[in-house]
């Protein structure tokens, strides 16, 4: 038998402490599409373009990085002509930027930010288009 080999990716689920608030910064701040929400299950069902994300109500303490860190995180891509644009938009709504960076190699090259939704988990924003350069 051979390994598995996944088409892609269907969706990420992000842990957080309260579905509404975080589904208010996802969808106001970061523009994800709302599509519904399982009470059952505690959780909620977003769109980023044809990415799906799941909030997902955790139970216990979120605490993906040490004060400070970043490396646990999520990335969101937007076109490079809207990266400072979208920097901007953060900024004037009160999202604190933790991090930026220009990265000219490795596996995501280009410009990057960083920034934590309501939960500390940390988020960034990429122009990385998708594509090997």
């Amino acid at each position: 038998m051979s390994a598995i080999k996944p088409k892609g990716v269907v969706h990420f689920s992000l842990a957080v402490s309260d579905l509404e608030a975080s589904k208010k910064f996802y969808t106001e701040l970061l523009g994800l599409t709302f599509l519904r929400h399982s009470p059952a299950y505690e959780m909620m069902f977003l769109k980023a373009g044809n990415d799906y994300v799941t909030l997902c109500k955790s139970e216990t303490p979120i605490q993906p990085n040490p004060e400070g860190g970043r490396r646990v995180h999520h990335a969101f891509s937007v076109d490079a002509g809207s990266y400072d644009d979208a920097k901007a938009f953060l900024e004037e709504k009160g999202v604190a930027i933790i991090d930026e960076e220009i990265r000219e190699g490795g596996t995501f090259p280009g410009r990057q930010f960083y920034f934590h939704d309501p939960d500390r988990n940390v988020i960034e924003i990429t122009e990385w288009s998708g594509k090997d350069s």
